[in-house]
């Protein structure tokens, strides 16, 4: 967005120049012509800035969306332990980290560019910012950010007159955090608003803690996360799985996750000598007996080219549950617009 408007105002300026000529009709003649030129020039250029604006809007979109799935429950986890407004903290990481894409996010697990101050003892990393080379504090993973966020605010004494705040009040802790010096950007404070109201934060400040189990997922969830790499994490059924990449093999999948080769095999229902092809759905842990309740359907209708194998792993079902409740006579075959049972 940055760019474009900056684009824009040289385009402006460039096509609105008078060029240096002597005064002659000749001369002014070909000024004119030269104007013209440049203002046709600008009109495309503009028919493009409208329509990429759009695209690279809907892009920024998804992709704080994403972030705000994967963190809000981290950061109502905070809020129940510390007292830190989940929207304010969600705002912040969105801000600071550009929805977890930055540098600091990427490889120091950062999500909230805290420097490393007199404190910190643990490793940080050397990024430009204020001054030249400053040392930021550097994280496992970014659960430890999110936690160490929380301390940070609440320890602080410059922080401590926010915590008088109702939670509600996420107008107040964003220019409270101005005033206390925790960025240098004038507009901070009305960026997190606008964040927060953008993507109405606010509704995750009135969400009830976790369960344990819920920590728990979401803790696997992370540690999965972190050892996948560039093989997005998604859920189905209850479990957790990946879509195979072009290169991969059941043996790349189980080393890289860090589960016996044999046992991932295990997991999606393949023998020994099965091929992985790219678009395959990989489970990373057992699946569940019976297709999720969730769905409003008993059946799926058998389509070209699936088997029940197939089925099994569109549904996250074990093989031998799908089996089980499709009992078939000795020499019959599914064929295609069978009813299969997935639960």
């Amino acid at each position: 967005m940055y760019l474009a408007v900056t684009l824009l105002r040289f385009l402006l300026t460039f096509c609105f120049a008078t060029p240096n000529l002597w005064r002659t009709p000749q001369n002014e003649k070909r000024a004119e012509n030269q104007r013209q030129r440049n203002m046709n020039l600008l009109r495309h250029i503009i028919i493009i800035l409208c329509l990429l604006l759009p695209v690279s809007a809907a892009g920024q979109t998804q992709l704080y969306e994403n972030y705000i799935q994967r963190f809000g429950p981290t950061a109502v986890e905070q809020m129940k332990k510390h007292g830190v407004p989940a929207s304010i903290t969600l705002a912040q990481g969105l801000l600071e980290s550009a929805a977890g894409t930055s540098t600091l996010a990427r490889k120091g697990n950062n999500h909230f560019g805290i420097k490393c101050g007199g404190t910190w003892r643990g490793p940080y990393m050397l990024r430009d910012d204020d001054a030249p080379n400053e040392k930021f504090r550097v994280y496992k993973n970014a659960q430890e950010s999110y936690e160490d966020h929380s301390l940070f605010l609440r320890n602080g004494r410059r922080y401590a007159s926010l915590f008088q705040l109702k939670p509600t009040d996420y107008k107040g802790w964003a220019h409270g955090l101005k005033r206390a010096g925790y960025a240098t950007s004038p507009t901070y404070a009305s960026a997190l608003i606008n964040i927060i109201e953008r993507y109405d934060l606010t509704r995750f400040d009135g969400m009830k803690s976790l369960s344990r189990h819920e920590r728990n997922e979401l803790e696997k969830e992370e540690k999965l996360t972190r050892r996948a790499g560039d093989h997005p994490i998604r859920k189905c059924n209850g479990q957790f799985y990946l879509v195979a990449q072009p290169g991969d093999t059941y043996a790349s999948l189980a080393k890289r996750m860090k589960i016996r080769e044999k046992k991932l095999r295990a997991y999606n229902d393949v023998d020994a000598k099965t091929p992985l092809k790219p678009g395959d759905v990989v489970f990373l842990g057992k699946k569940a007996r019976k297709a999720d309740k969730k769905l409003k359907t008993k059946h799926h209708i058998l389509q070209p080219g699936e088997s029940l194998h197939t089925v099994s792993q569109i549904y996250g079902v074990r093989l031998d549950r799908i089996c089980k409740m499709n009992p078939i006579g000795e020499f019959y075959h599914f064929k295609v617009g069978d009813r299969i049972r997935i639960r």
